[in-house]
């Protein structure tokens, strides 16, 4: 299936024109009342129901506060929340979604909508999307709608709910929610209610699992709020049940990446408002290729909650385990894009490339992807010249890249100041090297080590490095993992049952000799963003900030970079700073009351730093290869 939007010039006056005619005759016709204010089917039923009074009446016990009151305010939360799919308002809005995603053509497999279309009439689906645009909201809803089902609610935060547009999309099935809610009890009960009548009349939703946009390129960590409500109403009323649908959607190239990137270094997020919806319309109408939306293999919620439930030690983390595993198959129904793999190879090399040197440091890379069986987005072939000349074309004119073309043959390199947008690109794929950058480093360790099994040194290693970087990837279940990285390992080195006795020195030699090295490209940004936040905790000497430390890890970390340290300032964001905190938080290492403190501190940077010095290692074997 195949959707091109509409081609309009990027002339300032004619974005402006044409937004204005997409917008008048809906804007008059849902007369710019506020976002909500006439009672949605699902609010009057809720009003309606005794059940929600009982929980009114105990909520305003459990408030001290007047019955009435609670009600009323219940009420209001319900209006403010409503929305509804209205024929004419729903029709203009989605002419005006697709004239605002004109900047690509968007791709989605035919097979799945099918699929997707026979369980759409016995189910509520729940459509989980990665979260890289505002066009992403749009997209989803549109391509349902176009396949056939049942169009969805979808969630949208409530900054997006400005005039005039809170009024239209509100009509057209847009559910604005607050994002912070734990100092608002009424307001959340409001939701619960309102999402399971929403399940009741079985209807299907759609919202971003991450909750909101990546600043990295690679999918962040789930939000637990929706699902933990979506997953009360389906284990609390009987006969009802949905389906989660993982959704990926991933694009060629993004007006918004530079925004993005800003904002992990730390850049005030402009807030959205219609001078803010004029600017981005503005810079759709350049064309930046295809957008690609897939669907990954369904989970029933009501069936995964009962095993999780059923699991004395899982049921406490139920609502995460099924979040991670929606994440996980979203990353598994990601295709690799030509933009992400031709950003992997020059971000992997500390100089200008020729398109020569672009098809020799890709095709290895291609050839992985082959052997996984991991689709290439559009089908393209990366190990064509003309393919990877379009590609690097594409980047040069976004301004991603710059070509230098005075001498025998053109060379391209990353342009000024767009390293981080390049690692955005090349983040969109990242996932799918994650298992192989592991394995490389799991053999290292194994090669340096006396113990002479090296399978044993080998699994010991990856499940170490797995729980060390479980706050930035999303990992398969321990026993898939377990599989997978044997599957990388045998790759490279082939530890059969029958080489437990491998010679180390012949271990490493393969490993040095293999073909693609990815543990630099994939895994060392943020080793080396940990490297930062694990060295200022070992020298912390004062009762810990988070604000104060986090300036002083930018700080620091800028300084790394300028030295060499690190790379790259791609790992001196405030991103991934603050997910290495989580995962020193996990380990007590901010708790003052931790026993032997200090020490787990220098420990952990120690661990960094052997790690990070292993990562050095895999990327002199790529630079000797290229020699």
């Amino acid at each position: 299936m195949r959707h091109e939007s509409a081609r309009t010039g990027s002339a300032l006056s004619r974005a402006k024109d044409r937004g204005r005619q997409l917008l008048a005759p809906v804007a008059t016709r849902v007369g710019l009342a506020p976002a909500g204010a006439a009672d949605g089917h699902e609010v009057s039923q809720i009003l309606a129901d005794g059940a929600f009074a009982e929980k009114i009446a105990t909520l305003a016990e459990d408030l001290g506060r007047p019955e009435r009151e609670v009600a009323a305010e219940a009420g209001a939360h319900l209006r403010e929340m409503s929305a509804t799919h209205s024929a004419g308002t729903g029709a203009a809005f989605r002419r005006f979604s697709q004239w605002l995603a004109r900047a690509h053509d968007v791709y989605v497999d035919e097979d799945s909508i099918a699929r997707l279309r026979a369980l759409d009439r016995q189910h509520s689906l729940l459509f989980l999307f990665s979260h890289r645009s505002y066009l992403d909201g749009a997209l989803v809803p549109e391509v349902v709608s176009a396949g056939r089902m049942s169009t969805p609610f979808t969630f949208g935060g409530a900054n997006l709910n400005f005039f005039p547009m809170g009024s239209i999309a509100s009509r057209s099935g847009v559910i604005f929610i607050k994002r912070s809610t734990s100092d608002i009890p009424v307001y959340r009960q409001a939701l619960r209610s309102y999402i399971a009548q929403l399940l009741k009349n079985r209807s299907n939703l759609a919202w971003s699992i991450e909750g909101g946009r990546t600043r990295t390129g690679k999918l962040r960590p789930p939000a637990f709020g929706i699902m933990r409500y979506v997953a009360d109403a389906v284990c609390e009323t009987e006969g009802v049940d949905a389906l989660i649908v993982p959704v990926s959607i991933v694009y060629d190239q993004l007006h918004e990446v530079s925004m993005m990137t800003s904002e992990a270094k730390g850049a005030q997020k402009r807030p959205e408002d219609l001078r803010w919806l004029y600017k981005f319309a503005r810079e759709q109408g350049n064309r930046l290729g295809r957008a690609y939306v897939d669907f990954g293999e369904p989970i029933s919620l009501a069936e995964r909650m009962a095993e999780l439930r059923a699991d004395e030690a899982a049921a406490p983390y139920a609502i995460e385990r099924i979040a991670l595993e929606s994440c996980h198959r979203i990353n598994r129904a990601t295709p690799v894009t030509a933009t992400a793999i031709v950003s992997m190879a020059i971000l992997g090399e500390d100089r200008a490339l020729s398109l020569a040197q672009v098809q020799a440091t890709v095709a290895p890379i291609a050839g992985y992807l082959e052997e996984r069986g991991w689709r290439v987005a559009g089908a393209f072939n990366l190990r064509e010249r003309e393919t990877l000349r379009r590609t690097l074309q594409e980047l040069v004119a976004s301004g991603v890249l710059v070509a230098y073309d005075g001498g025998t043959e053109t060379v391209w390199r990353i342009a000024p100041d767009k390293h981080l947008v390049a690692a955005f690109y090349r983040n969109t794929a990242i996932h799918v090297f994650v298992d192989r950058a592991i394995g490389e480093l799991a053999l290292l360790a194994a090669a340096e080590s006396d113990s002479g099994d090296i399978v044993a040194v080998a699994e010991a290693e990856a499940l170490r490095l797995r729980e060390l970087l479980k706050f930035d990837f999303f990992f398969a279940g321990r026993h898939e993992f377990g599989a997978d990285i044997d599957a990388e390992l045998r790759r490279v080195a082939d530890p059969t049952g029958n080489r437990r006795k491998a010679d180390t020195a012949e271990l490493r030699a393969r490993l040095e000799t293999t073909r693609p090295h990815v543990a630099h490209l994939v895994l060392r940004p943020f080793l080396d963003a940990y490297h930062v936040v694990a060295d200022r905790l070992a020298d912390l000497d004062v009762p810990f900030s988070e604000a104060e430390f986090l300036d002083d890890c930018v700080a620091v970390g800028q300084q790394w970079a300028l030295q060499g340290r690190i790379t790259s300032d791609e790992s001196v964001t405030l991103e991934l700073f603050k997910t290495a905190l989580r995962l020193a938080d996990h380990r007590g290492l901010l708790d003052p009351e931790t026993p032997d403190l200090d020490k787990l501190r220098h420990g952990f940077a120690d661990e960094i730093a052997q790690t990070t010095a292993r990562i050095d290692t895999i990327a002199e074997f790529h630079r000797a290869g290229r020699a």
